[in-house]
């Protein structure tokens, strides 16, 4: 990654703050944004300490298309241009479905579809204009079978896939490759949001019995981004322990209706 300019939404937390770190640590110039700059500001301190890179750092909600094509034109002006760029950033809560407000379903699906649609047009606007290349990852969920108590997400980010799929045909021509990673239960500070039962279940809620780390995320995203992969488009990586084929979890808890079965 030495020499690559990239970009990862929700760089404070979590997987965006892991892939952050790795990609500095592989020789990348790296720019971070997301709502909350203490938490920005945190991951960029401890990122530079670690790699000796700095760190360009913006607050700012990708809900919002003014504010993302001026992050995205600073990146290119500041690091020269942008080579890749990880769509992290996103949010969601459990609840039952029956009780979502319109406002918590519209918050969602304006951060995890919108949100990643401005930074996506965005991004490849600017590539189309300089004539440059250039690489997205979004990071979804898995949505083959569903997940009961966090309907917003799964809708918001089934649509995401689908608009990957189909911008990695679209885009071809510029050279823009648009791929998708679908994590299963990953241990992160995302998993505060979740009862005590529901953690139980998610986390062994695979045949591996166990929850993966941003960092394997991260990991992933790199690959994806790396000349390994310049074949990969329109893809859908899927790293869940074999998730999707054990059952479905339920972020909220296991209703009684449902118990001793999947």
């Amino acid at each position: 990654m030495q020499g690559r300019r990239v970009v990862v939404s929700g760089g404070g937390t979590g997987i965006g703050k892991a892939t952050a770190m790795l990609f500095a640590r592989l020789g990348a110039e790296v720019a971070i944004c997301g709502r909350r700059m203490e938490r920005l500001a945190a991951s960029a301190a401890l990122i530079e300490a670690a790699t000796g890179r700095r760190i360009l750092t913006r607050a700012m909600s990708i809900r919002d298309p003014e504010a993302v094509a001026a992050f995205v034109g600073e990146v290119h002006d500041t690091l020269g241009g942008i080579d890749v760029l990880v769509n992290n950033a996103g949010g969601q809560f459990p609840q039952a479905s029956i009780d979502l407000t319109p406002k918590g379903w519209l918050s969602v699906i304006d951060t995890n579809l919108n949100g990643t649609w401005w930074m996506m047009q965005a991004a490849a606007r600017e590539w189309r204009d300089r004539g440059q290349p250039g690489s997205i990852a979004n990071v979804v969920c898995l949505v083959e079978r569903g997940s009961p108590q966090v309907t917003h997400t799964i809708a918001a980010r089934a649509r995401v896939i689908y608009a990957s799929k189909s911008l990695a045909l679209e885009w071809a021509p510029y050279n823009i490759r648009v791929n998708c990673l679908a994590p299963g239960a990953i241990s992160t500070e995302g998993f505060r949001m979740y009862p005590e039962e529901a953690l139980r279940h998610m986390a062994t809620a695979n045949p591996m019995k166990r929850a993966s780390d941003a960092f394997s995320m991260a990991e992933t995203l790199v690959y994806m981004a790396s000349p390994a992969a310049d074949l990969m488009n329109g893809a859908v990586m899927t790293v869940d322990g074999g998730m999707t084929m054990w059952g479905v979890g339920w972020p909220a808890g296991r209703p009684a209706y449902f118990a001793g079965g999947e």
